[in-house]
């Protein structure tokens, strides 16, 4: 039988809870995929396709996540930007880096990883997807949240994470949640300071790193030195399943039908779900009989546009 993986990420698999956050350490910070020259060379490879996205370090924590690039506009070419990152006052994303030949195979290494260990707790592993982060001293990653299960890692220079848990509906509220996987909408996301009380606080260096479930509000701060930092993502049967509860929740309020929350695991909630699902699989049934293009959350690999 071929040996199983060594896990390129670290913490107790014994207890891990897929829907907890957790610190973890990892042994990727001295990959040479990371140095900035071959940073530069992915910005060069991705930005001729619109995934490269900035925004200067007059964003804040409250700023909105989607708008910030429009708010605060990098006015510098951003391959220039990189180049200088460590005075040009802005915070860079790489996006969907698992479309770009090379770091799919760097996504696949640390996914394939760990993936014996999360399947064992969490099955379905698929629509994986790769962001690597780079940025200035001083700027910030404004609060908000995400629909993957995401491994975060530190590779270069000094990250605050400030991750709250998935279900902590003080920081954001059902409503918001429901609204963010129905229409993948933020507005009702905002920021408030005495949140930090509330949150983990992970003081990251190079080869620190924190898991956060699928919907963990998170904001992010960089140290007095440039950061270079990935992110791994991926969704599984239970993120799929607790987004589409979500999204048809989401549309019923949009008729002015309000569903009491239990958190994913009561009777109603499977009721919805199992709704729902029926009526996806009626509807991408239609879609393929009239030839247009049907989306897929199980595909190996995330699509480009879902950023």
């Amino acid at each position: 039988m071929p040996s199983k993986p060594t896990p390129l990420i670290d913490l107790d698999w014994n207890t891990f809870d897929p829907w907890a956050v957790t610190p973890v350490t990892h042994r990727i910070s001295n990959d040479p995929r990371f140095r900035i020259e071959e940073l530069v060379e992915l910005a060069k490879r991705l930005g001729s396709k619109g995934r490269v996205r900035a925004h200067t370090n007059a964003a804040g924590a409250g700023t909105s996540f989607a708008n910030a690039p429009e708010l605060h506009p990098v006015k510098d070419d951003l391959v220039h930007t990189m180049e200088h990152i460590q005075a040009a006052k802005a915070w860079m994303s790489l996006l969907n880096v698992q479309t770009d030949p090379v770091y799919r195979g760097l996504v696949d290494e640390v996914l394939d990883s760990v993936r014996p260990s999360v399947e064992l707790k969490d099955p379905g592993m698929g629509y994986r997807g790769g962001w690597i982060f780079v940025s200035s001293p001083m700027t910030v990653t404004p609060f908000h949240i995400d629909k993957e299960h995401n491994f975060i890692l530190q590779i270069k220079g000094q990250k605050t994470i400030y991750v709250w848990e998935p279900n902590d509906l003080r920081v954001v509220s059902q409503q918001a949640r429901d609204r963010f996987h129905s229409r993948h909408d933020r507005e009702l996301i905002s920021w408030r300071e005495e949140f930090r009380e509330r949150a983990h606080c992970f003081k990251l260096g190079p080869g620190q790193g924190a898991y956060m479930p699928s919907t963990s509000p998170h904001l992010v701060e960089v140290g007095d030195e440039p950061s270079t930092t990935v992110s791994f993502t991926y969704y599984t049967d239970s993120t799929r399943r607790d987004s589409l509860i979500h999204k048809i929740r989401g549309r019923l309020a949009e008729i002015g039908i309000n569903v009491p929350s239990s958190q994913g695991a009561g009777a109603l909630d499977g009721a919805l779900y199992l709704g729902a699902r029926a009526a996806r699989v009626a509807t991408r049934v239609a879609y393929r009989a009239t030839g247009r293009r049907v989306g897929e959350e199980t595909a190996t690999y995330a699509r480009a546009e879902s950023a």
